[in-house]
This record gives structure tokens, sequence and C-alpha cells, in this order.
């Protein structure tokens, strides 16, 4: 009654809101447990609704009384009190320096270690209010020790219960510190967080903490730039939903640029990330395209030594490729099929590479009809990837007659005649197919060369003698 009385009475003078408070106060000496609880919770949602009744809080020194109380409370009666703490910091740096001044952080990082969720969430949030008002109390949350509390919960258990808003809220603030250390600490405990479960990783982004997080790849510290790539990774895994915020926060692009500037395994999060936004979708293939993804995968590609990061950017390209022909002629066009077949067939190159190399290249060679870029790889394929190029060659040559003249004067058509195939096999099918194709389209041109334009321009000699 108390608490509603204040919130609806604007004209309530000043002593008289203080005779409240003070009325309250006697309540929360009270015998009666459930009095002290119900006076709490008033006095809290009393100065939430007010910066002024928060100041006569501080006057009358409550904070001291609810801090000295909470030791040897319930949990409920924490939780009513830590929410005080939380409202009466949230106004103002003065307000809140007040908390620090009686001893609320002290109590406040305690509580972060409380059994009770609700009580370590309450904790958390009042700690994150104090924190996002100046450098100082920030660094006063810090050195009271919240940081190396929040930074424990990377273990390998962590559920839902073990993160909250408050948590995730509190580490925002953190992120923001000078202290290289901290931050790295502080990232990798998101990062932790992130990868155990679309939920988690949802908590993240509702936090809106990717805008402070892109501000770390301005940081000299190169870890804290991979930290920042690596926890973008471990979001955009979990769905397209989530790729999608990322790439609205320009992710890709700082991605493609983190890649041009790092070099070695530091590339490793940034690979991993453009193919895992590529895999969700094709318009989300088609933003790494556009955002020249795939361009520096390549370089990567052609850089790069270790194996482990080979495998991670035949991945990556693989992910991009296998959607649409548009998708698979991007990969083709960077000059890209001839280095998976390489990988693939090569013998320094080590089982999981060779593995991935092969799904990538036969995926994309299933949507591929750029017919120049299939064409280098019909000298030297395996028989298995060679009936997948042959296969994409009879596909688009049975309706194009232009690509039918092109293959001929490229050389093509040669290729696959002193090709060894067994009478009967699929690969023997698949070049008499072809030949059909361009016999056909020769014949058209035969048929049409007195009566109408040449359907194409291949020499009258080379029609015949096919």
């Amino acid at each position: 009654m108390v608490a509603d009385l204040s919130m609806n009475s604007e004209n309530m003078k000043v002593h008289q809101k203080e005779k409240m408070i003070s009325q309250l106060r006697l309540f929360m000496l009270d015998e009666d447990p459930s009095i002290q609880h119900n006076a709490v919770l008033a006095l809290g949602r009393l100065v939430e609704q007010s910066e002024e009744l928060s100041r006569i809080v501080v006057k009358k020194d409550i904070l001291h009384q609810l801090i000295w109380s909470i030791p040897s409370q319930p949990h409920h009666y924490k939780k009513a009190t830590v929410f005080v703490l939380h409202a009466v910091a949230k106004h103002s740096p003065e307000l809140s320096q007040a908390v620090v001044d009686s001893g609320g952080l002290d109590i406040l990082v305690s509580c972060l270690g409380a059994v009770d969720p609700e009580v370590k969430e309450a904790a958390a949030w009042a700690l994150a209010y104090i924190a996002q008002q100046n450098t100082m109390l920030s660094q006063a949350v810090v050195d009271a020790g919240a940081a190396s509390l929040l930074l424990s919960l990377h273990t390998n258990d962590l559920d839902r219960e073990e993160v909250n808003t408050g948590t995730i809220a509190l580490l925002k603030q953190m992120i923001r510190s000078p202290d290289v250390k901290l931050k790295r600490q502080v990232l990798f405990t998101l990062i932790q967080i992130s990868k155990h479960s679309v939920e988690l990783a949802e908590m993240v982004i509702a936090a809106y903490i990717f805008p402070d997080v892109m501000i770390c790849l301005q940081d000299p510290d190169e870890y804290v730039k991979k930290d920042v790539i690596t926890l973008m990774w471990e979001v955009v895994k979990h769905s397209a939903q989530l790729s999608q915020v990322i790439v609205n926060c320009d992710g890709l692009v700082e991605v493609v640029d983190y890649l041009d500037k790092s070099r070695g395994s530091m590339r490793l999060p940034g690979i991993m990330m453009l193919g895992y936004v590529a895999s969700h979708s094709e318009n989300l293939a088609m933003a790494v395209i556009l955002s020249k993804g795939l361009q520096q995968l390549a370089i990567c590609l052609s850089e790069e030594d270790d194996d482990h990061i080979k495998e991670a950017t035949v991945w990556s390209i693989g992910q991009i490729g296998h959607h649409t022909p548009e998708h698979a002629n991007a990969v083709a066009t960077a000059g890209l099929l001839p280095k998976l077949l390489q990988f693939y067939t090569g013998a320094s190159s080590l089982e999981d590479l060779r593995l991935k190399s092969k799904k990538a290249l036969k995926n994309i060679l299933l949507k591929c009809t750029h017919l120049p870029s299939l064409e280098p790889l019909l000298s030297n394929a395996p028989s298995n990837i060679l009936n997948h190029v042959l296969g994409q060659f009879s596909k688009v040559m049975h309706h194009d007659s232009e690509a039918c003249q092109e293959f001929v004067m490229s050389g093509g058509l040669s290729k696959i005649q002193e090709m060894d195939a067994e009478p009967g096999s699929a690969q023997r099918k698949l070049i008499n197919s072809i030949k059909r194709c361009i016999q056909e389209a020769s014949a058209n041109c035969l048929r049409t060369k007195f009566h109408m334009q040449p359907l194409c321009d291949v020499p009258l000699q080379v029609c015949s003698s096919i």
C-alpha cells in the first residue's frame, strides 16, 4: 500500500516521502520475516521509480542496514535487498558511488556465488548498473572480484542456470575496460557461453553486446581481435537467424578485413565463421561472396601451408559453393576447382584434407555450369570426379549449342575422344552423350547453312568431321 501510494502521488511533499521511508525502515526491523521481506520489496519499488527517493534512502543510511542484514537472511530476502541496491545505483554515478561506499560491492560479489540463480542474476544486474556509470566505478567492480567470479563460468557443464541476462550485462560493461588481460578473459567467457546452445547464444545477442565487441577489433592486441572473431564464429554456427544478426552488424566485412591482415592459425576462426554463415542458406552464402569472403578464402588457401587451415578453408568453400549454380560458378571462376582436385589427389595431403576436398569438389561440381572452369579437370581428374565433370558438360551442352561450339574450339572434344573409357561404362555413356550433343548442334549448323544465319561459327570441316 505504501509503495503504491508513493508511485501515485507526484505532488507529495518531501517530508511526507521521508516519513514513508522511515516507516518502511521500521517494518524492516519487525520480528515477522514476511513483514521484513515485504518492506524491502516496497522500498525497492519506491526507489526504482525516483532518484529523489533514492537520495533519501542514502541520506537515512538505510543502505548500511540492508547490507549488514544480507548474510543472515534467506534467499528471497537477499534477492529483494539486492534489488534495492540495483534500484538506487541505476540513477546516477553519485548514487552508485553511495552503494559502493556503503560496502555494497563486496556483498554483491558474494551474491554472484549464491546457489539461488535469482539472487545471482539480481547481483549481476546491480553490478552491471554500477559498472556502466563511469570508468572509475567499472574498475571498482573489477577490483572487487566480480570479474574472477564471472570468468569462472567457462566450465564444460555450463547450462542456462549458470548464465543469466544480468551476467551478460555485466560482462558487456567489463569488455569496455582498457585492461587487455581482462578483455581477453571476458571475450573468452562470452565464447564459452555462446558455444553451448542456441538459447545461450541468443542471450548474448539479446544483450546488444556486439557493438561493444566490434570496437575491440580496433584493439592493438592480436588475441583480443582473434577472440572477437571466435565469438562471432560460435554465435553464427547455431542458426541462420543468429548469422543474419552478425551479418547486419557488418560482421562479414570485419572478418574479411581480419583475414586479410592475419596469418597462420590466427586466421582459423575467421575462416570457420565464413563457412558457418554460408552453410545456413543461399542468401547468406551469397552475402559471403559479395563481401569478398570467397576471394579471401582463395587467398588463404594459396598462402597457408598448415593442413588444418587448409581443411577449414576447403570446408568453408564447400559450404559456399554447394547451394546453386550461381554459387558453384562463383567458386569455379575463382579458379578453386583445380586446387580442390590437387588436395584430393595429392599424396602429401592428410586424410581429413583429402576427404573434405573430395566432398566439397563433388558438391560444387553437381551445381557448376561454367564449362570453361570445368575443362582443366578433364586432363587429370580420377574417374569418380571425372564422371561428375562429364555429367555437367552433357547437361549444359544438351541445351546450349554455343557451349558445344566452345567445347570443340577449346580442344575439349579432342580430350574426351582420347579417353580410354570401357564400353558400356558410365564414363563411356557420358562421353557418347556429349558427342551426340555436338553432332546435333553441328547438324543444325549444316541444315541452316543455306537457309539462314548459321547457329555457330564452328568451321564446316570441323562439323563434318564429328
